[in-house]
């Protein structure tokens, strides 16, 4: 699965603030990722992004 900085993702479960919408920050075997609701960053294992991944929201340009 192809990933880019600046992508907009969906995840299944929805972070506490109730957005289930991610920036993603950083792209490597860990991705960092920035709730779009409450600007929260989180660091998340790629396996975990790709098993809990429902769709993209916006691509990154480029």
């Amino acid at each position: 699965m192809e990933f880019q900085i600046g992508d907009v993702i969906k995840m299944k479960k929805p972070h506490p603030c109730r957005s289930n919408e991610w920036e993603i920050l950083r792209v490597g075997m860990d991705f960092r990722l920035k709730c779009t609701g409450c600007g929260r960053q989180v660091m998340v294992s790629r396996k975990l992004v790709e098993k809990n991944f429902r769709g993209f929201v916006k691509k990154a340009c480029g």
